[in-house]
């Protein structure tokens, strides 16, 4: 039986990347959440006006990979103590959030940025929240990096975060 997760750390393009290529994920969607404005687009998410975050669900199997282990793999591809974005994708679109499905979720997320907070010098910011609606990107957005490795966005940005993890 497989659990979701959402996780928002910068452009969706770069976790998508990173989680596609995980074992024990068992999908990965690019999209939408953590705002108010209804079955929101690309462009009107870019323009930081519908409290959305870029996103990805994640789809995986917990008994082949923890939620720990998702959240260690988020923490190390981001920076959770920025509230305004990653790198040069700046705006509340960018922001870190997590968004979780279950209780259980909930529970092992808090203990883990409780955790983890001793090892940041600045305060984590990421938002925290049951996830109340997805909405998947539009299909230009899926599998970007897979689609468009010799964009210079994909190199400079993508390709070391998949480096760092050990990922091709």
């Amino acid at each position: 039986m497989t659990e979701k997760i959402v996780l928002g750390g910068g452009c969706f393009w770069c976790v998508e990347a990173v989680f596609s290529r995980m074992e024990g994920v068992v999908r990965v969607e690019s999209g939408y959440a953590g705002g108010e404005t209804l079955n929101p687009t690309y462009e009107a998410v870019s323009a930081g006006t519908t409290g959305h975050a870029e996103v990805v669900e994640v789809e995986y199997d917990p008994s082949i990979i923890s939620l720990k282990k998702i959240l260690e793999v988020f923490f190390k591809i981001h920076d959770p103590t920025n509230e305004e974005g990653q790198g040069a994708d700046i705006g509340p679109q960018y922001r870190s959030i997590i968004l979780y499905t279950t209780e259980e979720q909930e529970e092992v997320i808090k203990k883990y940025l409780e955790k983890e907070s001793e090892d940041w010098e600045e305060p984590i910011v990421t938002q925290v929240k049951k996830l109340d609606v997805f909405y998947p990107a539009e299909s230009e957005h899926k599998n970007y990096y897979d689609n468009h490795q010799d964009q210079p966005y994909c190199q400079i940005v993508i390709k070391p975060k998949l480096e760092k993890m050990g990922l091709k």
